[in-house]
């Protein structure tokens, strides 16, 4: 299924989308300023990161037998979860042990980049 990426970005932009709307209306007299830029940060992490899915679904219509390439969009998939999940999480909880997992997240990001440049420089 070489478009997943192509659906896990539009699904992703969506909730993005949504989540930093409901931050700038709902949360923004809910929450203390430094809690609201944690949610924020999220939000940004998240978008960059559906636009990342997106570039991911485009070239693996054009390199489909690309496991690295396809591996990068889970990973993608993930950081959004742990990083941006986690953000979120704790914006609306406060319950800051949820920090901890952040890096994760990142450490997701990070890997999805590295394989994208990797499979591409092997295309």
């Amino acid at each position: 299924m070489n478009h997943l990426f192509l659906v896990l970005a539009g699904i992703n932009g969506f909730i993005a989308v949504s989540l930093g709307a409901f931050a700038a209306h709902g949360l923004k007299n809910a929450l203390s300023p430094d809690l609201l830029a944690t949610f924020q940060t999220g939000v940004q992490y998240h978008m960059y990161h559906a636009l990342a899915l997106l570039g991911v679904g485009v070239l693996s219509l054009h390199f489909p037998n690309q496991a690295l390439l396809k591996t990068s969009g889970y990973l993608f998939m993930a950081g959004i979860v742990l990083f941006s999940g986690s953000l979120y999480v704790l914006a609306l909880s406060g319950i800051r042990w949820l920090g901890a997992i952040t890096p994760l997240g990142g450490v997701a990001f990070l890997a999805g980049w590295a394989l994208l440049a990797w499979s591409m420089l092997r295309a």
